[in-house]
């Protein structure tokens, strides 16, 4: 399925939510629920296909969540109701939204919380693991939305939810999240843009600089000095911002901007900033999200953590 834009004229939304066990379905639905919808969790397809009758509309927004845990699952047949159900009604909005997560993520997961992998009975979780990719791969190919929450803290994945389906009597027009990251780490899952600045100067050669990150003046003022960071920015502004409007034009209300250097600390940072900085001046409602910082953060907290548990013990 291609991803469909929002529709202005429709006035009520379904969305269905499925992806990887353990990648953040229940945390998905309760965001959407505080957003108005009505949240079903592990409704059986045939009962999908019974009950959700768009022809006559939705009283209200209704999210419903399933995966491979739910009974007579079978993601060909649900590629089919999705098509099926956006040709229905064209009131109605209809998303399929797919939660990922990287195998050692969820993996560490289900570690943590000691719960079993549905697809795994009897076998290790990274075969179960295995195993659903495999089995779910075609509804990732057909999602509307896909959203990786491998790095993503809870808050972020609420405002990642609400930028892409908060109310139309509450939205504000286009929201755009500005995301830093690292090429080595992949892409960005959910950008719907993508820039490359590791031609810029690298912070990283620089032994008083390597240590710190875009955030700090001393690095800022290092990659300003590239001779080509300021023809890249008016031309990164010049391409953007009548781009925009015409987003919004279409029924767009989220837009992610991804900036990727080779570490996602010092360059795809600073630009980031400078570009949510810019798009904020122009009158767009903007949020930043550094992912690799927010990584390197974590990880210091476990270690902290883990250091503590250690001493205590």
């Amino acid at each position: 399925m291609s991803p469909a834009p929002a529709n202005a004229a429709a006035e009520r939304r379904l969305v269905i939510v499925t992806g990887m066990s353990g990648a953040g379905r229940t945390s998905c639905l309760k965001i959407l629920e505080d957003q108005g919808f009505e949240a079903i969790d592990n409704l059986p397809i045939p009962l999908i296909e019974r009950f959700v009758r768009l022809e006559d509309g939705l009283e209200r927004d209704l999210a419903i969540g399933l995966d491979s845990r739910t009974r007579a699952f079978a993601p060909a047949r649900l590629v089919a109701l999705v098509e099926q159900l956006a040709k229905a009604n064209a009131a109605v909005g209809v998303s399929l939204l797919f939660l990922d997560c990287d195998d050692e993520g969820l993996q560490q997961r289900f570690t943590e919380t000691r719960r079993r992998h549905p697809l795994a009975a009897d076998r290790p979780v990274q075969d179960g693991i295995a195993a659903e990719r495999a089995l779910l791969r075609p509804l990732e190919g057909a999602a509307t939305l896909v959203i990786d929450t491998t790095l993503l803290s809870l808050p972020e994945l609420k405002r990642l939810l609400t930028g892409h389906f908060a109310s139309p009597d509450t939205a504000k027009g286009l929201t755009v999240s500005c995301v830093s990251f690292a090429y080595r780490r992949g892409l960005p899952r959910e950008a719907d843009l993508v820039f490359d600045v590791r031609f810029l100067q690298n912070p990283h050669y620089v032994p008083t600089l390597k240590a710190l990150t875009g955030l700090d003046p001393r690095v800022q003022a290092h990659v300003e000095s590239d001779p080509g960071f300021a023809a890249f920015e008016a031309t990164l502004q010049a391409l953007l911002l009548p781009l925009l409007p015409r987003y919004q034009a279409e029924g767009k209300s989220y837009l992610t901007i991804a900036i990727g250097c080779t570490g996602g600390q010092h360059r795809s940072v600073f630009v980031t900033e400078r570009l949510a900085s810019a798009l904020r001046a122009a009158g767009y409602e903007v949020s930043t999200l550094h992912r690799e910082l927010a990584a390197l953060a974590a990880m210091r907290q476990a270690a902290v953590a883990a250091d503590a548990a250690g001493k205590a013990s």
